[in-house]
């Protein structure tokens, strides 16, 4: 078992988080490297101007950042709150009112500890772009696409009746 200490900086980059001119990110796993079971962390460093992920909100796990440097602001629901260093950023499992994003609005990176639970059966929603993701059998910290159901994202648009096909 890994030790149950590690300096945050010596995290290395996991993942990178690009897409078009909105996002720009780095993650970098935490929780496998000191042993966490049911919890999982992580060190997201946000470009300016950019944005690390999509509005989004889950059904199962809940999420808590913690600013450990930089600026920007939240959106959450239909509110936006602006942050800074030092800022607890609380986003609990639901529908469309706890939808949350975070934004880099500086001219520096921001940085953020993430910590969420892990259940492994989760449901997200997008409401940006009205559409709907669902995963299971994930292991703590692996993305969506590597669990034992793999994450699909489907538009809603394109639901399917009970009993279509059988």
């Amino acid at each position: 078992m890994p030790g149950p200490v590690m300096n945050i900086d010596s995290v290395q980059v996991t993942r990178e988080m690009r897409h078009g001119d909105r996002f720009g990110a780095t993650v970098s796993r935490i929780a496998p490297h000191v042993g966490a079971k049911k919890l999982g962390y992580n060190l997201t460093v946000v470009e300016p101007g950019k944005r690390a992920f999509p509005f989004h909100n889950h059904h199962a796990n809940e999420e808590m950042f913690f600013v450990i440097e930089g600026t920007g602001k939240l959106r959450f629901g239909k509110d936006e709150y602006p942050l800074r260093t030092g800022d607890v950023v609380a986003c609990p499992p639901g529908g469309p009112e706890v939808a949350h994003q975070i934004v880099n609005t500086g001219s520096a990176p921001l940085r953020i500890l993430a910590v969420s639970t892990m259940i492994d059966i989760d449901i997200w929603q997008y409401p940006d772009s009205n559409k709907w993701g669902a995963a299971g059998g994930r292991d703590p910290g692996k993305p969506p696409t590597e669990a034992t159901f793999p994450g699909r994202y489907v538009r809603e648009a394109e639901s399917l009746e009970y009993w279509d096909g059988e």
